[in-house]
């Protein structure tokens, strides 16, 4: 049988940029249909909630915005030991423990996923309150997707193109979105 897999999409939408892993997970359950082994998830900014989430997996993808020092949108990708780093040494917050300390939980108790990939992408401004996601990092969202989904390949997890956007998905996009999310209707069309 194989392991569970998490796809992960950390990030708060209020804050711009930083939503941006939300953002992609909502894409990847929009465009994509996932192995009933792999499980999709909005984890926003829950933190120590996530615990049992991280616990679960024995294979995790997180995608989420990380200030590299890069041009906005720039995606980058992490793999196992640069993943967890990145993880430990980004993670900030305003909550009492990020997801960072919920990993270095997972990983204290011995019940950490054995392979994790991190998907950063480079905000323009990571706190931008009310502000909705930048130019360059919405045009990243595609990337970061697909790079989602070239893992889940790799890890025999292989996602299948959804001929239509799920049902409902647009009208639960803010209207900022939902004209991003027709342009994907009108691509499965073609």
């Amino acid at each position: 049988m194989r392991g569970r897999i998490v796809v992960l999409g950390l990030g708060d939408i209020q804050w711009g940029d930083a939503g941006v892993g939300v953002r992609a997970v909502e894409h990847l359950r929009m465009l994509w249909q996932c192995a009933p082994n792999v499980d999709v998830a909005n984890g926003g900014t829950q933190g120590r909630a996530l615990l049992p989430l991280v616990e679960s997996a024995r294979k995790m993808i997180v995608i989420k915005s990380v200030d590299f020092g890069l041009a906005p949108g720039t995606l980058r990708v992490c793999v196992d030991d640069a993943a967890v780093e990145q993880l430990h040494a980004r993670s900030k917050g305003l909550h009492l423990m990020d997801f960072g300390g919920a990993l270095a939980c997972a990983q204290l108790k011995g019940c950490a996923p054995r392979r994790i990939v991190l998907i950063g992408v480079q905000p323009l401004e990571p706190g931008a309150y009310g502000a909705d996601l930048s130019p360059a990092v919405r045009a990243a969202l595609d990337t970061a997707v697909e790079a989602a989904c070239h893992r889940l390949r790799r890890w025999r997890a292989a996602p299948q193109r959804r001929a239509a956007p799920t049902p409902g998905a647009r009208a639960a996009l803010p209207a900022a979105e939902r004209s991003y999310a027709d342009s994907y209707a009108d691509m499965a069309l073609d």
